[in-house]
């Protein structure tokens, strides 16, 4: 009888420490689903700040877009001038000795 007494203590002494760490993770279990619905709101707002920056990043390249067609229309309407002031040059150099007068004289 005695032998029965010990073995149900035992299972009584096992039982509560199951019961105790069921009660304990549920506390945790706590923790863990509010840091997980903090987590899910952080997550949110940053995919909306991420769809802002995409949304600016795409108007940006448009109107870099935009810009690099105005500078290679207007290039293509200024005329090169490189062979005028070689034209100039020589003609200097051939016919004024001296270069270019200054203006103050």
């Amino acid at each position: 009888m005695k032998l029965w007494k010990y073995i149900l203590g035992a299972f009584a002494f096992i039982g509560s420490i199951i019961a105790l760490s069921s009660t304990s993770k549920k506390k945790s279990k706590k923790e863990f689903d509010d840091k997980v619905k903090t987590n899910k709101e952080k997550i949110k707002t940053v995919q909306v700040e991420t769809r802002k920056i995409e949304k600016d990043k795409k108007e940006t390249q448009i109107q870099v877009s935009k810009a690099k067609k105005k500078t290679s229309n207007t290039k293509k309407q200024v005329k090169n001038t490189d062979s005028a002031k070689k034209t100039v040059d020589n003609f200097e150099k051939k016919y004024r000795k001296r270069g270019r007068p200054s203006k103050k004289a």
